[in-house]
């Protein structure tokens, strides 16, 4: 019995805000590929099966769970993981909130809640829980979240009446 030895491809990638180009295979993982071709560790392997949302970045202003995302599909897409919002208003939000405890599902969160500000913002506590509930925290809960999620849109409102 012969074993087939899978072809690598490049694909030029849009994550950042930068194009990078990086060898794949056809079945790799877009989580695999941030962490290990491109050393961007902060998309967890969570579960793996696209439960609990540690691994999930933004592609095209979506939030989308890596472990689930095939790398040779995003390669014309915009990608933005955590380290593409360092010091972002939703980050400062979570520290200032304490939304976060052993801090593992915080990337994650943080990337769904700028998503979630992103498409609408000025979400009402219903389609804030709805955003939340597809990531999991087994620590903290999740008031101090949508706590941090309402002071980013209060900081917001803010700025626009004095603007």
């Amino acid at each position: 019995m012969s074993e087939k030895k899978s072809k690598k491809v490049t694909i030029d990638m849009n994550i950042n805000g930068e194009k990078v180009e990086t060898d794949i295979l056809a079945a790799d993982l877009l989580l695999d590929v941030i962490r290990n071709n491109l050393g961007l560790t902060g998309a967890k392997p969570g579960c793996l099966n696209g439960d609990c949302g540690a691994c999930t970045v933004i592609i095209n202003q979506k939030p989308m769970k890596s472990c689930l995302t095939l790398a040779i599909e995003v390669g014309d897409k915009e990608i933005t993981t955590i380290e593409g919002l360092l010091h972002s208003p939703v980050q400062k939000a979570f520290v200032d909130e304490f939304a976060f405890q052993c801090g593992y599902c915080t990337p994650g969160f943080i990337l769904n809640s700028h998503a979630l500000l992103m498409n609408d913002p000025n979400p009402n506590k219903e389609k804030i829980t709805e955003w939340l509930s597809s990531n999991i925290c087994r620590c903290t809960g999740y008031k101090e979240i949508e706590n941090a999620i309402q002071a980013v849109m209060t900081k917001t409102h803010n700025k626009n009446d004095s603007d």
